[in-house]
């Protein structure tokens, strides 16, 4: 007998137990049934119609999103937007939908900004704002603060930034003539932790979603630079198909070959 949503869930949640998240998240089973035998899991950023095609030709029943598709209640279910129809068709194909979001970006082990540092090479990796809930064992806050082996330019740096998180784009603040070494970083929408890691006198914080009047709270004191939401967070669905495939081996967990960014460069 293959393993139930429910294994799966109480998995997830004992990796990014489901309290973690934010007030306003929505992680968690969100479409399916617990009791539902797992044929298949589909890892993505975002549930898309797209994805749920995709699980289907796969012959997948469950989707295991970073991103919720539903954040607040819907009163009815009629295709009138995009959400709907993807909660439908799932809905028609018997696809469970499951989102690990703040609560996977509250951790530290297997967090989402974790994850991102040790790619870029941080040594010395420690959560940038803790937070009260956190355990000893489980340490949990927002984003976190390394440091590289040596101090680099800061325009090499932002090459090989640009170049390791595979992003077309990175937006940033007036250069400062100084070197980079103390990296502060979030993965996805990150403006809250600024003021934390001037304090914690990062040399550049790495995050995403800023607003262009928010690029001047860098004030000459930090160097910010933005690498998109969808680019931050990318390789988080490698991390999530590495941790399910060593754990269950009796049905296939494949990473969507669908890129979910709904923003496009020139």
């Amino acid at each position: 007998m293959n393993p139930t949503v429910n294994d799966i869930q109480l998995f997830l949640h004992n990796i990014a137990p489901n309290h973690f998240q934010e007030s306003y998240d929505n992680s968690g089973l969100l479409v399916g049934n617990t009791r539902d035998e797992v044929r298949g899991i589909v890892v993505c950023l975002d549930s898309t119609e797209a994805v749920i095609d995709e699980a289907i030709s796969l012959g997948a029943n469950m989707v295991v999103a970073h991103h919720p598709i539903i954040f607040s209640g819907l009163k009815r279910i009629t295709g009138r937007n995009y959400i709907e129809n993807i909660v439908r068709k799932a809905i028609k194909n018997d696809i469970n939908i499951f989102a690990i979001h703040t609560n996977l970006d509250n951790v530290y082990q297997n967090g989402v900004s974790t994850h991102i540092a040790n790619k870029i090479g941080l040594k010395n990796i420690e959560i940038l704002q803790k937070k009260e809930i956190s355990y000893e064992d489980l340490p949990t806050g927002s984003g976190v603060i390394g440091q590289l082996n040596t101090p680099v330019d800061e325009m090499e740096f932002l090459q090989f930034l640009k170049s390791t998180m595979e992003t077309d784009c990175v937006r940033y603040t007036n250069l400062l003539g100084k070197s980079i070494q103390n990296v502060a970083l979030c993965g996805g929408s990150g403006r809250f932790l600024l003021e934390e890691a001037i304090s914690q006198e990062a040399d550049i914080y790495i995050s995403a979603d800023f607003k262009y009047h928010e690029f001047f709270d860098a004030n000459d004191k930090i160097l910010i630079a933005d690498i998109g939401h969808y680019e931050s967070e990318q390789f988080t669905i490698q991390m999530l198909h590495r941790i399910l495939t060593n754990k269950f081996n009796t049905f296939a967990t494949h990473y969507t070959k669908v890129n979910t960014n709904p923003v496009n460069y020139l």
